[in-house]
């Protein structure tokens, strides 16, 4: 099972928090000072796996890629393939690459809902539910599309009350 997904930048700002397991603010805030604290220490020639036991409990590994100024961090238990961890990370990062057409750390920011939109039809509850990022970018289109469409509909009676009024 996927335990977390978190994005932060170089500096350690988390742009992207998903708990899939509770755990309370003030304990989100120590892991994450303490997942930036090893990233930061550890060289580049190294593997992308951790082991983080000592934060998550038994059994829990932590993957993570560097894509430009941005860390992407999967944690997971020993149920999981740390390799298709780091694959399910890639399809994460095309997704948001086809969403945004060269994502960067301000699409994350500014467009938070879409992005937790994009890791929901990913990952649901932990279990990883589509792999296939173009499967992925048609579900997030077809929602944006209801989206607007429902804000369309409840503009409509505000309009028609106004033109029957005359």
């Amino acid at each position: 099972m996927i335990r977390a997904v978190i994005v932060m930048n170089d500096q350690g700002k988390p742009r992207l928090l998903k708990f899939y397991q509770y755990q309370p603010v003030e304990k989100q805030h120590e892991i994450i000072r303490t997942i930036y604290g090893v990233l930061c220490s550890r060289a580049d020639k190294v593997s992308n796996f951790v082991n983080v036991e000592s934060i998550f409990g038994p059994d829990a590994r932590l993957v993570y890629k560097t894509f430009a100024t941005l860390y992407f961090v999967f944690v997971f238990d020993a149920a999981e393939n740390e390799l298709a961890i780091l694959d399910l990370m890639q399809v994460f990062v095309e997704t948001l690459d086809k969403c945004f057409s060269n994502v960067c750390e301000l699409d994350i920011v500014f467009n938070f809902n879409k992005v937790h939109t994009i890791l929901d039809e990913i990952i649901v509850g932990g279990q990883v539910l589509e792999t296939s990022s173009s499967e992925v970018v048609k579900a997030v289109n077809e929602i944006s599309r209801l989206e607007k469409t429902s804000n369309s509909i409840m503009r409509v009676p505000k309009s028609i009350s106004a033109w029957q009024g005359r």
